[in-house]
């Protein structure tokens, strides 16, 4: 199975003058753990995940000032659609990360997440990963 299978097209996209109060509403509406953040100014995307907001948080950042820019993770790797999902895997696992972008000719072609591979590859209904385990 290739990342084209299991990441997401539909990305949610953000600038990085966002509060992350802002960006962590976001993510919760859409129910995604980040958030690819474009800047014009800045050679690439960036990625903001639901892990910055809250070792920002626990940091002592206050949600309703700071911003994305300061706590996004600029330093990403990136994923071709065409990689199999263990390779996705593997890059994930060396470099620390639950996501990754997918870049195809220059472009942002859809984000897969840990749990995106992991229900790709036991072909679990989104629902089921969501219902408690054991009584």
């Amino acid at each position: 199975m290739r990342v084209r299978e299991a990441m997401s097209e539909s990305v949610l996209t953000i600038g990085p003058g966002l509060t992350l109060r802002a960006a962590a509403q976001k993510m919760a509406e859409r129910t995604v753990g980040s958030a690819v953040v474009m800047d014009p100014e800045m050679p690439g995307p960036g990625i903001v995940s639901e892990r910055d907001v809250l070792l920002a948080v626990a940091a002592g950042a206050d949600p309703e000032t700071a911003i994305v820019a300061d706590h996004m993770t600029g330093k990403l790797v990136f994923a071709e659609p065409d990689w199999s999902l263990e390779e996705a895997s593997m890059a994930m696992a060396e470099h620390g990360v639950r996501h990754l972008i997918a870049m195809e000719h220059g472009d942002v072609a859809g984000i897969v997440s840990m749990r995106d591979i992991v229900k790709s590859l036991l072909g679990t209904p989104e629902r089921s990963l969501k219902e408690p385990v054991g009584g």
